[in-house]
């Protein structure tokens, strides 16, 4: 029976990762701020809560990224009508543009899926969901 080494696969999926990326896996902070942007923008009136658990990351921390959004312009923070401790998190229109402009980074990489054979496309997108699901 065949057994794969997980320290492997994760060695060489790192090393695929920062190749293809061209360095930009150093700039934790901006991947970390697209990452929370996305969320809540996905979960539209999103609660802290939520965004932290959908980023993997700390309620405390996640704050702090709040903050430095709403200060930026990117988020709008309001009281939720129905819970009194709680905040609705939404992206503002300059967040939106933010949001669409960090995904262009991506441009050079969606150049060298591009060029793969469709059916290697499909398998590149499988295994992006595979690891979307990883905790």
């Amino acid at each position: 029976m065949f057994k794969l080494n997980e320290d492997r696969i994760a060695q060489r999926l790192a090393a695929v990762i920062e190749r293809l990326d061209d360095g930009r896996l150093q700039d934790r902070y901006r991947l970390q701020e697209r990452s929370m942007l996305m969320a809540i923008e996905e979960l539209e009136p999103a609660s802290l809560g939520a965004v932290a658990e959908a980023v993997n990351r700390g309620a405390p921390a996640i704050s702090r990224a709040v903050d430095a959004a709403v200060r930026d312009g990117l988020v709008d923070r309001r009281p939720d009508p129905d819970h009194r401790r709680r905040l609705q998190l939404r992206l503002t229109e300059e967040g939106k543009r933010h949001l669409e402009d960090t995904a262009a980074d991506h441009g050079r990489l969606a150049e060298r899926i591009g060029s793969l054979a469709p059916s290697e496309q499909r398998a590149v997108e499988r295994a992006v969901e595979i690891l979307e699901h990883m905790r």
